[in-house]
């Protein structure tokens, strides 16, 4: 109970107190009402909700009785058509039963025929098989009796291959090959105003490698029978065979080289039949210089000149050394491809070529370059490619003008008569050399010949007193290819040089028919291509020419002229080739100017 403050008036105090508590009183009552209010609202709802709620239980029982109602319709209905689909049922099985039975019925009848083919066949089979072992037994006897055959045949044909080279050696004859480059896009008859079906005619083969020394060409014209024509020669290459093959044939000719003779490699064949493509590689537009890494696509010269390193490789050091010359005939002129002006820059100079005393031709002032390997030989190779005159034809885009000669010389430093003699005489030989190296040329770095200033043994100047110097020759010749004007379109100046090239073609043609029918006269002054290659067309080289010609129908004339070329180049017999004696003979203290070095 609260006490009255000091100072105030105790009655006011309970006055005040009382107010608020009648206040508060006032508040309470005034929520009483209003909750008894909302009480009765909640009656009010409370009983619609209990008249709802019983309309909703006599709803939900009416709906339970015609849900009722309805299961019953649809059990009926759903029995009704159970027992429809059962009846018809009962009637698939019983018309599927009768048909099983007579499928089973059928099934072993065919079963039945089956057993009896399948017992014939296996008795078939076993005299099959009886048969097919006697075959197996007579085939092994046959492949073993062909290929005793085969091999006695090889043998055989190597024999002859042999006597035949041998044969060759001792009349003298000229080797003969003969290739057939494939077809090429421009062998179409583009360019020339003829029908489609002669265009077609154009493009079609017309001649064949049979075998490996056979020709056989088809000659055929318009309204006449086609004929056809077989060309023998020492080796034939199909349009497939690669240059490793080619050059597998004319390596053995390169070992004569430095076994003591001439060798000369051309050629020939018509404009755009691969005689480039043959003796150098492909050669691309602006680009003439070769790739020895490419080795698969090398021509003759590039890999001859790899081979001749190759074995001079495996001789004694300093007893050979090699040099070039590379000259062209254009025009019935001899330019030198390898003179080089007072500032080193080589260009073509004319030449002239001449007569010697002995009846040998030779050309002076011509220039020989040494060469230590294979690739400064094709550095200068290459230098004078890049001066030889080109110019394009409807036939080649790229037709040479001119006929190439590339010409290695190799000097052989030999004691005595050494030279191509036994093993021991050469391992003697071999010794000498060594013994005696000190006289021979060296060459320094400015290219000029030195020799040592030593004294020389009593044993070096016995071996000085018997070199000699043996030089052989390896000419290896590009022919330009003969054309038929008609067919080239040439005019003008490539006109002219056309008629040069038949001419000179034809004189070289003209020499070996004097050759091969013995005349006393031979006609090699009338041509300077003739008069230059004389020592090895009628001399004492070993002369392989390489005929180049295209397949195609539309070049007929010309691969008939071609192969006619070789056929008379193969009656040639020259006698029997011999080996180059020495030229020379090195004494002591003696200066020999013909063979071009200075002996101490």
């Amino acid at each position: 109970m609260m006490r009255p403050r000091r100072g105030l008036d105790p009655g006011s105090v309970w006055a005040q107190r009382l107010r608020q508590l009648e206040q508060r009183l006032r508040t309470k009552e005034e929520r009483i009402v209003v909750l008894e209010t909302e009480n009765a609202v909640l009656h009010l709802k409370l009983a619609e909700y209990q008249g709802l709620a019983g309309r909703s239980t006599n709803e939900v029982l009416q709906l339970y009785a015609a849900h009722g109602q309805q299961v019953k319709l649809q059990r009926s209905s759903a029995v009704t058509q159970l027992h429809g689909a059962i009846k018809r049922l009962k009637q698939d099985v019983k018309s599927l039963r009768s048909f099983a039975l007579e499928l089973s019925k059928d099934f072993q009848r065919q079963s039945k025929a089956c057993l009896y083919q399948v017992l014939a066949a296996v008795q078939g089979i076993q005299l099959q098989n009886e048969a097919m072992q006697f075959f197996q037994i007579k085939a092994f006897d046959l492949e073993q009796s062909l290929q005793e055959v085969t091999e006695r045949y090889e043998k055989e044909k190597q024999k002859r291959k042999a006597l035949h080279n041998n044969l060759i050696e001792l009349r003298g004859n000229i080797r003969v090959h003969c290739r057939i480059r494939p077809l090429l896009p421009f062998d179409d008859a583009a360019g020339h105003p003829v029908s489609q079906d002669r265009r077609r005619t154009f493009s079609e083969k017309a001649a064949y490698a049979t075998d490996d020394e056979i020709v056989l060409v088809k000659c055929s014209r318009p309204g006449h029978a086609s004929v056809n024509k077989t060309f023998q020669f020492d080796r034939v290459y199909n349009d497939l065979e690669s240059q490793d093959t080619v050059f597998a044939d004319v390596a053995p000719l390169l070992t004569s080289l430095l076994d003591g003779y001439n060798v000369c490699i051309m050629a020939y064949g018509q404009t755009g039949s691969g005689k480039t493509y043959t003796m150098l590689g492909p050669q691309l537009e602006g680009n003439l210089a070769f790739s020895l890494e490419e080795k698969s696509e090398l021509g003759i010269i590039p890999r001859a000149t790899q081979e001749v390193f190759r074995l001079i490789s495996e001789k004694p050091p300093g007893s050979f050394w090699v040099e070039v010359s590379v000259v062209e005939v254009y025009n019935n002129e001899i330019f030198d491809l390898l003179a080089k002006d007072s500032y080193g820059k080589v260009f073509g100079i004319k030449r002239d070529v001449v007569t010697t005393r002995e009846g040998k031709s030779d050309v002076p002032l011509l220039t020989h370059e040494t060469v230590e390997n294979a690739s400064e030989f094709l550095h200068l190779v290459n230098k004078g490619l890049q001066l030889r005159v080109t110019h394009p034809t409807l036939v080649h885009a790229h037709s040479s003008r001119s006929h190439l000669v590339v010409t290695l010389t190799i000097t052989t430093v030999v004691f005595g008569d050494n030279f191509g003699t036994s093993w021991e005489d050469e391992q003697t030989s071999q010794r000498l050399n060594k013994e005696a190296s000190c006289t021979f040329p060296q060459k320094t770095r400015d290219n000029k010949s030195t020799s040592s200033s030593r004294t020389s043994s009593p044993v070096q100047l016995e071996a000085t007193e018997k070199m000699k110097q043996v030089k052989t020759r390896l000419q290896l010749v590009d022919l330009a290819g003969s054309e038929c004007v008609g067919m080239s379109g040439v005019t003008g100046a490539a006109l002219r040089e056309t008629s040069f090239i038949n001419r000179s073609l034809s004189a070289l043609a003209d020499v070996l028919g004097a050759i091969a029918e013995q005349r006393a006269h031979v006609p090699y002054r009338n041509s300077k291509l003739t008069h230059l290659l004389q020592d090895s067309v009628g001399g004492d080289a070993k002369l392989l020419v390489m005929l180049c010609i295209s397949p195609g129908q539309k070049y007929l004339t010309e691969t008939m002229q071609s192969l006619g070329f070789g056929t008379r180049a193969r009656q040639v017999q020259r006698g029997q080739v011999k080996k180059k004696l020495s030229q020379c003979r090195v004494k002591e203290n003696k200066t020999l100017d013909s063979c071009g070095f200075k002996y101490h």
